[in-house]
């Protein structure tokens, strides 16, 4: 067997269903999934229910993952349009130190948490500036910090963020980014010097409506994929594209089958055979995959280093994906039936073995929850 040994993955952005939704996902299945798919750090985002909005949800949030995950998890905190102008910051800005960023959903999503007038946006770049005046942003030399703004932003709206991160001079990262004319105006960004990063899914890179009839309703997803012209842009522009991570959005088959079937696909357990396949066809280099794999999600967020941490591939044997190898909860892909390289044989994380031959073996609440120190200290 040839294998390639590899650092810990980091995953910048799951939805790990918990609170509320543990029936999609929790915080054990979501990071044993991780494990076997050679990442040993989750981001999570704050749409749950309750809302990951403030400081208690955050505390009972965090409080689940310590007891339940097996790699280590940090938590977006969310702002929601449920308050008024004037007491927007209330849930987010005591916990800004907590949690890995700020999380704004600014398009395509559902509930108390998107964010669709210019007063509240102008109000949430304007505080987290403030707050970042007091601590800096997060670094390793400076780990009480806090983390950029992440947005889900298509469209106008991605020019409407660019410009509040020019405005006020805060670290702005855009998630799973899938459209030619969103890539090329944040490559424009990049070049005026904007502090700006981004993010492409998997599904948005190896996936193109020319695949939405064979998938199905299993296809459906957010952003929308997207056209062969914007996935080969993506490709174009892949200097700009600073994190692979997988929008791991885990719904059921019941749910993905039905007639109004919620958007969003699981992919924490085929992101490394899928990029692995693409340095074996010479799309990717082994560098560009772990440059976005760890290294720049390490940098943006400021991560803590995982010591005696390695991930054993092997790189041989080609295999199939397929449904009933998924260990998340809802057991399917849709990436079903793809032949792929890469399978992951062998995770150790701290020195210890936590995932070997398709089985877990660490133990409920043995990873660690980022970032969370001080909510004692701070909630008194």
């Amino acid at each position: 067997m040839t294998t390639l040994q590899l650092p810990g993955l980091i995953d910048a952005h799951v939805h790990l269903r918990e609170p509320g939704y543990t029936y999609k996902e929790d915080f054990y299945s979501g990071t044993a999934a991780a494990l076997a798919g050679g990442v040993t750090t989750v981001l999570d985002m704050p749409n749950t229910q309750p809302p990951t909005a403030t400081p208690d949800a955050l505390a009972a949030k965090a409080a689940l993952a310590a007891a339940k995950a097996v790699c280590d998890v940090g938590l977006f905190v969310g702002a929601v349009n449920t308050m008024p102008i004037q007491h927007v910051t209330d849930g987010y800005l005591p916990v800004a130190q907590q949690a890995c960023g700020l999380k704004i959903y600014v398009s395509e999503t559902f509930g108390s948490l998107r964010i669709e007038e210019l007063g509240p946006m102008h109000a949430l770049f304007r505080t987290w500036a403030e707050k970042a005046a007091e601590t800096g942003y997060r670094t390793p030399e400076n780990p009480s910090g806090i983390g950029p703004i992440a947005v889900h932003a298509e469209d106008m709206m991605l020019a409407v963020c660019l410009n509040l991160s020019h405005l006020y001079d805060v670290p702005l990262h855009i998630v799973h980014v899938s459209r030619r004319s969103e890539i090329e105006l944040i490559r424009r960004a990049k070049e005026r010097g904007l502090p700006v990063t981004c993010e492409a899914t998997p599904h948005h890179l190896f996936l193109s409506t020319e695949d939405v009839s064979h998938l199905g309703t299993r296809g459906d997803m957010r952003p929308k994929l997207a056209t062969p012209d914007d996935v080969a842009a993506l490709w174009e522009n892949l200097h700009v594209l600073d994190i692979f991570a997988t929008d791991h959005a885990p719904h059921t088959l019941t749910e993905k089958q039905s007639d109004a079937p919620p958007p969003g696909v699981p992919g924490v357990e085929t992101m490394l055979p899928l990029l692995l396949t693409a340095v074996d066809e010479g799309k990717l280099t082994l560098e560009q995959v772990i440059e976005r794999c760890v290294t720049a999600p390490r940098r943006i967020y400021g991560l803590p280093q995982q010591a005696d941490t390695t991930v054993q591939v092997d790189i041989e044997k080609p295999y199939t994906l397929a449904d009933a190898a998924q260990l998340c909860k809802p057991g399917w892909t849709p990436f079903a039936g793809r032949r792929v390289v890469g399978r992951v044989e062998r995770v150790t994380l701290r020195g210890r073995l936590v995932y070997e031959a398709g089985k877990v073996l660490a133990e409920p609440g043995s990873g660690q929850v980022l970032f969370q120190q001080k909510i004692g200290a701070n909630r008194g």
